[in-house]
């Protein structure tokens, strides 16, 4: 049997059977075939392998006016989540920890007025606005 080396080097490279009758527009049997002839397992069921949560997070936003970025994934009580490998961290903590690279301390909230925004240059954590509320206090009087 003549092996097709497209074919082949996805199922080397781990891409599910599935991706590659898609991609190169072939058989089941014509995958399958291949993966037999070189001696690869059979594909695990009930998944897909993972990709980094950055692109997972990029992958469920549309860019708005003014550098916002709209939310079109998943919510749970009006959150917005990702789901990877049974954990659900909210889209704010991700894109926050993109953007700072660390973890935010305690909330991680949209600081630029738009309704439920996750672009990373606009989540701030707890620190972030406690300082903004010291530093309006300070210009325009008022306790902290």
């Amino acid at each position: 049997m003549k092996l097709r080396t497209d074919v082949a080097d996805m199922l080397r490279e781990g891409i599910s059977q599935r991706d590659i009758m898609r991609t190169l527009h072939v058989s089941y049997k014509t995958v399958t075939s291949h993966r037999i002839a070189l001696s690869l397992p059979a594909p695990k069921r009930g998944g897909h392998p993972l990709r980094p949560i950055e692109d997972e997070f990029h992958a469920r936003t549309e860019p708005v006016d003014g550098g916002h970025l709209r939310w079109t994934g998943h919510r749970a009580h009006g959150v917005p989540r990702l789901g990877q490998q049974g954990k659900h961290p909210s889209a704010y903590r991700v894109g926050f920890r993109l953007y700072h690279g660390r973890e935010p301390i305690g909330h991680a909230k949209p600081g630029c007025g738009y309704a439920q925004c996750v672009a990373p240059a606009h989540l701030e954590d707890r620190p972030m606005r406690e300082q903004l509320r010291a530093q309006m206090a300070g210009i325009f009087g008022g306790a902290q």
